[in-house]
């Protein structure tokens, strides 16, 4: 009896391509779980970068299961990590079914989901039977709009109730989009034990250096308004300004390399800047008790790539409505802001993104249900802004004094009592 392929990842054109950089976004939960773990990637080929990647990313206390394309063998896969050497070949188990497999960790579809909207949803159903509790899938789709991407995304807003995350990948032939999916909840603990996950939302300049997708698009925009003025006024040199704009304004998004520190205890600062305020004080609005609040000013100069300040779970993100009054000033804590609330297993901890005289555009990339790592990215402030950190008084001594210079994800603002 033949059984049906657990992906459907051939279309009328053929499979989709999936590169080294979508493989690696693929594979980006299982490569930021510091602890051993079971691993389960369906549907790959030997020569497949996903599952190069995901060898990559083993440690030495992890399990991989491998389920063949539907193009490849058992034996050939056997075969290929056979060769791999001894190490990967006592990690890595090949399977010749999905009903072979048993729940894991992580779950990677090794190929872009194609077909109709009912194939990718039931396709993904399935591989959701091989979740282990609090555990994540990962499949991609084709970016370009249709019923294939439709599909993951309307069953990740209906089903996947307890962490919905996707990246885009546009450095692929066709572009892909990655979708994180988690259908049963995860502990806030788990948080403690994860790296920064790896976004492809970034472009590397350097080994330590790259600029957010934001930095890009207001700089082809910059450009773009150059080239529109040179046509329309050959003559005039008006088309400079926007021209020489485009190299600071990718500039403003920058997005460095940070080493956090590894101390469980230190709570880092989620942004760079300077230290505006260090107060006790109290907020209903995110339970009883008092709060110790850190508030940081961000200039036009500093980077604005915000940071969780601690390893926590996303539970609840509201935005707050207000004014736009100067982020220096006291009564820009009634600015319109964007609020994220982390359980963690030190208590309730949330980060404040406000808008400042100039920035109007919050981003925040961290929907309800996600793990964050201690220092990870997880969203930006357009132009000059503010950063707050709450964190329960009782439990945590500030190590930071107003005028302070701090480095988001480096500088330790605060300890856990």
């Amino acid at each position: 009896m033949t059984q049906s392929p657990a992906v459907r990842t051939t279309g009328r054109s053929g499979p989709v391509r999936i590169g080294e950089r979508a493989a690696r976004t693929l594979v980006s939960e299982l490569a930021r779980m510091n602890d051993p773990k079971v691993a389960l990637l369906v549907g790959v080929s030997p020569e497949s970068a996903v599952l190069a990647a995901a060898i990559e990313a083993l440690l030495p206390g992890d399990r991989l299961t491998v389920v063949p394309a539907e193009s490849s063998t058992a034996a050939a896969l056997r075969e290929h990590v056979t060769a791999q050497g001894r190490w990967v070949a006592d990690r890595v188990h090949v399977v010749d079914a999905l009903s072979d497999a048993e729940p894991a960790a992580v779950v990677v579809a090794g190929e872009a989901f194609v077909g109709t909207a009912e194939e990718a949803r039931h396709d993904i159903q399935g591989l959701s039977k091989y979740l282990a509790d609090g555990a994540v899938l990962t499949v991609a789709t084709t970016a370009t709009p249709g019923r294939t991407t439709g599909a993951a995304g309307e069953l990740g807003r209906q089903d996947a109730l307890y962490g919905v995350g996707s990246d885009l990948v546009l450095r692929n032939s066709p572009p892909i989009r990655v979708h994180r999916l988690r259908f049963t909840p995860a502990s806030p603990a788990a948080a403690d034990r994860l790296a920064p996950a790896y976004r492809p939302s970034s472009v590397p300049l350097t080994r330590g250096m790259h600029i957010d997708s934001n930095g890009v698009a207001a700089a082809g925009i910059t450009l773009g308004l150059a080239a529109l003025a040179r046509v329309a006024r050959p003559s005039s040199k008006l088309w400079l300004l926007p021209a020489l704009a485009a190299g600071p304004v990718a500039a403003f998004f920058r997005d460095p390399q940070r080493d956090v520190p590894e101390d469980p205890n230190a709570v880092v600062a989620s942004a760079d800047g300077k230290v505006l305020s260090v107060q006790r004080l109290h907020d209903e609005r995110f339970g009883d008790g008092e709060w110790l609040r850190v508030a940081v000013f961000l200039s036009v100069l500093d980077v604005h790539v915000n940071r969780a300040p601690v390893a926590g779970k996303v539970v609840d993100y509201f935005v707050a409505d207000g004014g736009f009054v100067n982020a220096m000033k006291p009564d820009a804590e009634h600015n319109v802001a964007a609020y994220t609330v982390l359980d963690t297993s030190r208590g309730t901890v949330v980060v404040a993104q406000r808008t400042g005289l100039i920035a109007r555009r919050i981003v925040q990339r961290a929907p309800i249900g996600t793990l964050l790592a201690k220092g990870e990215r997880f969203g930006l402030i357009r132009f000059g802004s503010r950063t707050d950190v709450y964190l329960p008084a009782d439990a945590a001594e500030p190590l930071v004094g107003p005028g302070d210079k701090v480095v988001g994800g480096a500088t330790v603002i605060a300890r856990w009592r």
